[in-house]
Formats: C-alpha cells, structure tokens, sequence
C-alpha cells in the first residue's frame, strides 16, 4: 500500500517523541462526572479505572459552568428549537437568531459596537490575523504567543514579522522603532493570558506604546490580543485583561469553550471591522457557526455571570486561586505570581515533570505536564487550573498530595 513506507517514518516520530518524554501519550476518557456533594466538588471517573474518583486541576472551564442546571436546560431548550446544527454556513442560511442574539450580547459585555462568533478561538485568531496582514503589514508579536497566533503568522506572510520580549514594553518600542518605513500597517498582537503562566499582558502599556506610534504608520498601529484564558475567569466582573489592566486593545478575541464552559469563539471591535471579517474571513466563511444550543447556553452563562451568583464565582475562584498559590510557596514549590486561575508549578525538566503527573494521577488528581516545546526547555511545569467548582477540602487535597510526594522524593 502507499502508505507503508509513510506509516514506517511516523511511527518512528512518534516513537521518538515518547522516548524524549515530549509526547502527549494516550488521552484519559472521562466516563462519568459525580455532582458536587458535601464538601467536595465534581469528581471524575476515567475509563478503565473503575470507581476511583479524582479531582480535575486541568480544566479551562474557570467559571464551573459547564453542568450548571439553567446552562443545560437553555441548551436543551435551544436544540429542541432548532435542532443540533446549524446545517449551512452563516451566509447561506445558517446563521439562526441565537447567534445573532449572542454576538449583540458579547459585543455589548465588552463594551464594543460589534461581534462576530466563530466555531473556535483558535480559528477565531487565524481568522483575524489574516485577512488584516497585507503585502504591506508588519507584524509584531510576543514572543510567548499562543500557538494559533504563531500559525496565523506563518499562514498571513506579513512584509516583516517582528518578536519582542515577552511582556517587555522597552523591547515592544524598539520594534516599533525598526518597523518605521518597512509597511503600511502595523499589527502588535500578543496574548491577554499567556496559558502556559497564567501571567497577563500589560494592556495598559502595550496599548499607549500603539497610540504613541500610530502617526508613523499611513494605516496606523492596530493592538490585537487573544484574552482566551482571561474572558469570564479574570477581572473583578469577569471581563478578563482589559478590566484588570483598565486599558482596551483594538481587537478582542475571546472563547465560549473556556470560562464559559460552551464552545466556539469570538472577537469584538468596531462594526467596520466586523463587517470586514464577516466578507474576508475564510474560516467565518467556509466553516459552520457553533449550533444554535451552544449560543443558548453562552448566553445564559452570560446571564449568570452578570448577576449575584456570578460576582460570588468569581470571588470564589479567586480565593481558591490565592489558597492554592500561598499553599504551593510554603510548601517549596516554585510558582509564578498572578491572580489567574491558571498557577503552574515550575519543575524544570522534563523526566521529573512526567513523574510528578503520574505521581498525582496514581492519587486521583488530573494535572497536565508541560514540555518543550509547548514550553521553552528548563521551564517544564505542571500546569494547575483552579475553577469555581473547586472547594477549599479539594485545594487542601491537592496540597496535602504534594506535600506527601515532596516528603517521599526528599526521604
């Protein structure tokens, strides 16, 4: 067959990775989540485990929405409606009043004039990115960018493409600098969350830098961020970077599929940039919105998070979040400081990272391991995510395995 030979090379890759220590190894299959009860949060059972329960510290969902009972009963709702797909892509008929409703809900939740959803946020990054980067734009982005804002670069093939320093506004200025004269345009794009870290863009800063530099350019200095990790989970209201920093980019892409606890993706500008993504966007286009019972449900997690219950999640979440950091740091564990859910506990090598995940696997703790390349070499870390369903019992759980696996290493 044709495919022997190719069959041969990449199993031989993959084979290679899993010595390295770098693969993703075999995924876990959740079968069966347990409610929340008594001072515990959800458990989880994995196929192939039995009735062994664990704890799930890997989540994106921050907000703990995902089986809420008013979420699950719009998007019941919904599907009953309008059945489970939209059956077209949004220019031929697909496009059904849920998503028009949740793009007026979304853009209005960030304070902007339009929105327009897409089936992810990674395609949402590319989805924007490309379409703004001509013969003429020069591209520049922070080193640490997420992986779909990397592949947008390299699909976009802007004039010149700049990388500075992560999070180092000196760096950003001298790219500014050395951009005058090579484009038109200049696009500075840069995560709001970085997910590795859980550490936050200057927006503030980055977004003075832009203004600051706009005459330079005849079609000016455009801020772009991909606050993914931040919408929902991050800022007194949830309203992610921006709030925390009080500063608004240009273009805001944000994600169903993470605090929310839904699916899909977004971004949020002025209508005039909208309308230009919804007739040169490829992957608005060509692909099928979210269903109409996804948009259901975001929007009734939208409902939630502007109302007492979702101002009392979010204090939640950050107690838990403070709890589970302060308990790494006087256990001896190395952190990063930040106030977002997502704490990593640094490691720094590969072998010990994987032993410490199955360590907390074979105690009932879900925790994923990063690498290089995910991450750069000597920052390999476990990578905690503390949600609203989290308890203070399941934080001290955590802690008190860690603590247990530091004692058994040092013994």
């Amino acid at each position: 067959m044709a495919l022997n030979k190719l069959n041969d090379l990449l199993k031989k890759e993959v084979l290679e990775l899993m010595e390295k220590g770098t693969s993703k190894g075999k995924e876990k299959i959740i079968v069966k989540i347990i409610p929340p009860r008594q001072d515990k949060g959800p458990r989880y059972l994995l196929e192939g485990s039995g009735d062994k329960e664990y704890i799930k510290m890997n989540a994106n969902s921050y907000l703990g929405l995902s089986m809420h009972p008013e979420v699950i009963k719009a998007e019941e709702k919904a599907a009953l409606e309008y059945g489970v797909g939209p059956g077209a892509v949004r220019f031929i008929s697909g496009t059904h009043k849920p998503h028009v409703e949740l793009e007026k809900r979304l853009a209005s939740f960030h304070g902007r004039e339009a929105c327009m959803i897409l089936s992810s946020a990674y395609v949402t990054s590319m989805g924007v990115i490309v379409p703004l980067t001509t013969s003429e734009t020069v591209v520049i982005s922070d080193e640490l960018n997420h992986n779909c804002i990397i592949n947008a670069l390299r699909l976009s093939r802007p004039a010149q493409k700049f990388i500075f320093r992560h999070n180092d506004m000196k760096d950003l200025e001298d790219k500014l600098k050395e951009a005058v004269g090579k484009g038109k345009r200049v696009l500075v794009i840069t995560d709001g969350i970085f997910s590795m870290r859980g550490d936050h863009s200057p927006f503030d800063e980055l977004t003075a830098l832009c203004r600051a530099y706009d005459s330079r350019f005849e079609e000016g200095v455009i801020s772009i961020a991909d606050d993914s990790h931040g919408v929902g989970g991050f800022g007194k209201t949830g309203r992610g970077t921006e709030e925390y920093t009080g500063a608004k980019v240009d273009i805001l892409i944000g994600t169903l599929g993470k605090a929310f606890g839904v699916n899909g993706g977004y971004v949020v500008s002025d209508q005039a940039v909208i309308d230009y993504f919804r007739e040169t966007t490829p992957m608005y286009i060509y692909s099928n919105p979210i269903t109409c019972s996804e948009a259901a449900a975001a929007l009734k997690v939208l409902d939630i998070l502007e109302s007492d219950e979702g101002k009392k999640r979010l204090e939640h979440l950050r107690a838990m979040t403070s709890k589970f950091k302060e308990g790494l740091i006087s256990l001896g564990y190395e952190t990063l400081p930040g106030e977002h859910p997502v704490v990593p506990l640094l490691v720094r090598d590969t072998k010990k990272t994987a032993d410490l995940v199955e360590y907390l696997t074979r105690n009932g703790v879900l925790a994923t391991g990063l690498n290089y390349p995910v991450v750069p070499k000597g920052d390999e870390e476990i990578r905690f995510q503390v949600n609203g369903d989290h308890t203070e019992a399941d934080i001290e759980a955590v802690l008190s395995i860690l603590e247990q696996y530091k004692k058994e290493k040092c013994s």
